[in-house]
Parts: C-alpha cells; structure tokens; sequence
C-alpha cells in the first residue's frame, strides 16, 4: 500500500478574492483581455450586444448595468459599452461586421436569453463561423438546479435529461461550453479566449450559462480579472515549405494568385502588390480578398469564379500554376471545380490553417500571409513572367474595363436606372475610404466583379454564408468600427424585409448608415437562377394568386419607403440618375441614417464572366426548359476536375 504523501511543508499566501456573481465576473473578465499584434496592443472586446429576457435580465443583464453605473461614478465610459437590438441574429452580424472591419483584432459579446432568444442567434453564429470572424455568444441556459423543470421555453427531451436547446450551437460554434456552477466559469472564459484569438481557428465561441448561475454569486480570485493580453500570432512558414512552393512556382508560364480575406486579415495588402510587382503575378481576389490590390493596380484582374471578370475567369482556364493566398476555395472561387481547366494545373496554398492550405492537392505553405510572401518573395527575387504574358494580361483587364464602363454608363439621366448603372453612381459618389456593404441577392454577384475597390477595408460582402438580413445590421457594425467613414448598405427588397429593424438600433446609437434599397418585388437572383434552371421563376416574385390558385397574378402593394420612414429613418424616393445622385450627395452631407429607395429596371444583366455554378436540375421534368436547361448542366459536369493531381513529387 502506497505512503501518504507528506503536507507541503510551505502554505502559499491566501491570495485576494472578490465576491461577484458569475454575471458580474463575466463582464469584469472580459473588460480585462487585449490583444497585441506586431506590438500594437488594443481592447479585443469592444462592447456587448444584448437583448433581455428572464433567462439573462438578473445575470449579465444586471451586471451589464452596474458596470454603467460604476463607471458613471467614476465619470468615465464603460469599458464593456452596452448596446440593445432589436433582433438576435442581427445582433450576432453586427458584431460580425464590426470584428471584420477591424481585422479580427477587436470583438463583441452577444448576450440572450434562453429559448428563441438564444436560437435566434444560430443563423449568426453559422455565419461566423462560416466566415472565420470571432464573436462571444453568450445565450442564457435552462436552471442548473433543476428544481422548477419544465421551466418556460425548456426543451424536453425523453431521452436525455441535460439537452437544451442551446446544445445546436455546437456544431455551429468553433468552441462550445457549457456553466452549471460558477467554478466552471474561468476555464469556460479562458477557452473562448483561446480559440476568439487564434487566426486559425476563430470563429463563433458560445459559453451557454444556466439562468439561475449567472446571478449566483462566488468568491473569485482577483487574478482572474487581471489584465491579459493575448498575442495574435503570425506563424512564419517552414523553410522545406517554402522551397517547394518556390520551384513550382518557378515551373510556372502562367502563373495565378488567388487572394482571399487572409491577405486582408494579415494585414499583407501592401506586401502582395510588391511581390506582384517584381514578379508579374496576376491576382484574381475572392469576396473576401476584394480590396487586397486596388482595381487599377496593374497586376488585378478583378473577382474570380462564378461572379468573376471574364478577364481572372480566362487567365484560370489556362493557368498552369494557382496559387491560393488566404482562400477557402469556396465552390464560388473554383467555379464548382471548372474555373481552373488546365489539365496539368498545380496549386500553392498560403493558409494560417492546415485544412485550407492542403486543399486541392496543393503544395501547402502553413504560415501568416504577411510571413509567407515575404520568404516566397526571397526565394523568387530572380524569378517574373514572360513579357507577352504581362501583354495578355493588360489586354484582358482593358476589355472588362470597357465593359464596365459601359454597364455603368447612364445614356438617360431621366430614364429608370439599371441595378448596375446604381452601383456605378454609388461607387463613384462616395469617397476612397468609404465601405460597400452587402450580403445576398444579386447585388454580390454584380459588386464583386463590378465595383471598382480603392482600399483595403472600403469592401464589405458577406458572402461565406450570404445571408439575407445582414445588410442593414452588418452596415451598423461596420460603421461602429470605422466611424471616419461612410457606410454604404446596398440591399434588395427581398433581404431587406428579413430584418429591417435594425434600422431603429441605428438611430438608437446615431450611427450613421447610407441604405441603398432596390425594390425588384421580390427575389431577383433566384429569380434569375430559376430561370437559367428552366424553372420560370417559380416562387420568387411578390405577387397575389391568380385565377389558377397559382402566385402569378399582380404585384403587391408593398411600401418598403413608408416603411423604412417609420422606423425613424430619412427617407429618398430616387428612381433615375438626377434623382439618385441628388439623393446620395444629401445623404452624404446628413448626420444621421438614410434609405434611398430605388425601383431599378431588371432587364439589362450585367456583363458575363464566363463562368459556371453547380446547382443540381431534374432529370426528368415535362417542362422543355427544363429538359433544356439539364442539357447544359450536363455538358458542365463534364468538365469538372477532382484537383487531384500532386503538386509536387
């Protein structure tokens, strides 16, 4: 039998503790963390979200107001500022918008109560993770005791006794805990923090904290509230790496880059438009990776993919080497598998994630955008493109410029705008620093090969998960973030009505927002899909039902002005390009929201990429445009390509 270890001979002082309910320390803690990054050092939380209900209002609800208080006594602002929504998944994309537009180095937390509360936050937290932008979901959870179940809004399940609806955030969340006693407490924070901070790996953390728990009150160690500064990391590649991506770059004639938001998050803009320079690299750019490389930068070659320019979709069809900088390959970027056609094609990936950098088969460089092409940069200073490439090039970026010029060109200033013409006013109206925001729809697809980007941060399209509803909440989050400047929130009358509340948080908190509505009486892009698939817009437009039964008879009479007006918004009825460019200079020159609502003219589309998107037709249909429509799917299908071949030996 084993000995009774001895007593430690020497008893640590008792360090200081505080009494606070776990409500309380939540909100201490979290006023309490930093992040630096190449030595700047800042808040990483800029505030909490809320809504209040009998899950959260006596937990972080109550210490959410005494922290106000506190420092109201102090004569100083709160460094954890509240702010109330009005909707919880538009909570969750303000917070989204805002931690995008300061580069993942500031976030927010998200408090709600139990039952729709916290589920309403789940499309949010989807869309987070999705995007890999970090925010803190804190839903209220069901009594820990237990003494009063079945409480209001507790799920039951005959199966399992400790499931509650918050349990569907796992999958959805990068981290994921559960605080059934205040003890708990600290790892749950600390783990969140970890994950919150990591470039890798950030996404949506949610610590679902019981109601009865949160207002329990515990004695704390005062470390636990000490300041901690968490270091953004910016792993630097392997050397053996390196040295591969830099001789298969070297095998290359036609090389490409593709950026995506890792360049941007990295903080590497200028650092690509060097090495593209002394290389001759072309750069295609994703949603996210828009704004990495101006639009009359020599080197860029606009969107790629789907919603590409023809100019980046020709030079994919023929590029012998792709090169993926901070890019998920999402099946937008690869076109669904047929954007990059050469059969001998060989891939690079530049990832802070392992997952995304062995993608496609690729030579796989581990390490910070910034890092990489840097060393790259090093290993290929004697390396650069032929000159008859540099030729084709500049040659292609010519052609869609004029083809831009010419969607953008208003022939009659009095006629109804097309939605192109619309983004060609706005781009040109507002500022070089001013940020585009959009979501869903057909307006991402058109900005992102359309919009001529001046600076990194001036782009703003949720595209990860293109979810309707975030236009107007992700355009107050933006412009919390960057409140030097204007906002611009494009949106159809389709994603507009999903969540148009947000609009009284704006004028709540006098955040300015410049909303550009298009009223298309209904879902123009899936319209257009519909058709393309040989559905005939079934479904997509706002109209009463006719004789038939059927939802083909005339257009609602819907006022998404007068509704937008009641909600304490200015308000601008502009149809054609004098009334709309009056409409935006006033806009500009106001010091609070305004919706500018456009009724466009749908039937000039917008100049093709050329590209393709997989989405599945029948097979068998007694509709001809149906069958017709499968007949092109399949002549598609057959040039998909696994990405399978090795990049290197």
């Amino acid at each position: 039998m084993a000995a009774t270890p001895p007593l430690p001979s020497r008893t640590p002082e008792p360090e200081a503790r505080v009494r606070l309910t776990v409500g309380q320390a939540v909100v201490r803690f979290l006023a309490a963390q930093f992040v630096e990054r190449d030595g700047a050092r800042t808040p990483f939380f800029a505030g909490a979200f809320g809504i209040f209900g009998h899950g959260n209002l006596g937990g972080i609800g109550q210490a959410l107001l005494q922290h106000e208080i506190d420092a109201a006594e102090t004569n100083t602002r709160p460094a954890l500022p509240f702010v109330f929504g009005r909707n919880e998944q538009a909570m969750v994309h303000s917070a989204v918008a805002y931690a995008r537009q300061r580069d993942r180095l500031q976030a927010w937390a998200v408090t709600t109560s139990i039952g729709p509360g916290s589920t309403n936050m789940l499309t949010g937290a989807a869309l987070a993770t999705i995007n890999r932008i970090p925010v803190l979901l804190l839903p209220a959870d069901t009594f820990a005791t237990r003494v009063s179940a079945p409480v209001l809004q507790e799920l039951e399940s005959p199966a399992a006794g400790d499931i509650t609806v918050n349990d569907a955030f796992r999958p959805l969340s990068r981290y994921f805990d559960r605080v059934t006693r205040p003890e708990q407490l600290p790892a749950a924070l600390l783990g969140a923090m970890r994950v919150l901070t990591d470039p890798a790996e950030t996404g949506a953390a949610t610590i679902a904290i019981g109601q009865d728990v949160q207002a329990e009150s515990c004695s704390w160690p005062e470390s636990f509230f000490a300041q901690r500064v968490w270091q953004v990391r910016r792993p630097p590649p392997e050397a053996a790496a390196i040295a591969r991506a830099a001789a298969v770059i070297r095998s290359a004639r036609s090389p490409l880059i593709v950026a995506g938001g890792g360049v941007i998050y990295s903080g590497a803009a200028e650092d690509l438009a060097r090495f593209c320079e002394r290389t001759g690299i072309p750069v295609a750019v994703t949603q996210a990776g828009k704004g990495c490389l101006r639009h009359d930068d020599p080197r860029s070659v606009g969107a790629i993919g789907v919603t590409g320019t023809a100019a980046a979709n020709d030079l994919a069809a023929d590029a012998d080497v792709v090169i993926g900088i901070g890019t998920r390959y999402s099946d937008f970027t690869t076109a669904s598998h047929t954007a990059f056609a050469n059969p001998d094609v060989r891939f690079v990936n530049i990832n802070v994630a392992p997952f995304d950098a062995a993608k496609q088969s690729a030579v796989g460089v581990v390490a910070d955008a910034r890092a990489a092409l840097a060393a790259l940069g090093t290993a290929l200073r004697d390396y650069h493109v032929d000159a008859d490439y540099r030729v084709l090039v500049c040659e292609l970026v010519t052609a869609w410029e004029e083809q831009i010029d010419a969607a953008y060109r208003v022939t009659d200033p009095d006629a109804r705008l097309t939605q192109t013409q619309l983004i060609g006013l706005v781009n040109s109206l507002s500022a070089d620093l001013d940020v585009v925001v959009c979501a869903a729809g057909s307006m991402p697809g058109d900005l992102h090969k359309l919009w001529r980007i001046r600076d990194p941060k001036g782009y703003h399209v949720e595209y990860g998960y293109s979810c309707m509803g975030y236009e107007i909440a992700g355009g107050i989050g933006a412009r919390l973030a960057a409140p030097d400047r204007d906002v611009f929130v494009l949106v159809g009358d389709g994603s507009y009505l999903m969540m148009p509340g947000e609009l009284v948080t704006a004028v709540q908190e006098s955040v300015k927002v410049i909303v550009v509505l298009v009223q298309n009486h209904g879902f123009a892009s899936i319209g257009t899909l519909s058709e393309s698939l040989g559905s005939g817009r079934f479904g997509t437009e706002y109209r009463f039902r006719g004789e038939t039964g059927r939802l083909d008879g005339a257009r609602l009479p819907v006022d998404l002005a007068a509704n937008a007006a009641s909600l304490g918004v200015d308000v601008v009825r502009a149809d054609t390009a004098t009334d709309f460019t009056a409409a935006v200079r006033r806009a500009i020159a106001a010091e609070s929201s305004t919706v500018i609502h456009v009724e466009t003219d749908p039937r000039p589309a917008p100049p093709e990429g050329g590209s393709w998107w997989d989405v599945p037709i029948a097979e068998t249909s007694s509709v001809p445009a149906t069958r017709e429509a499968y007949e092109i799917y399949l002549r598609w299908k057959r040039i998909q390509q696994p990405y399978l071949r090795p990049s290197a030996d």
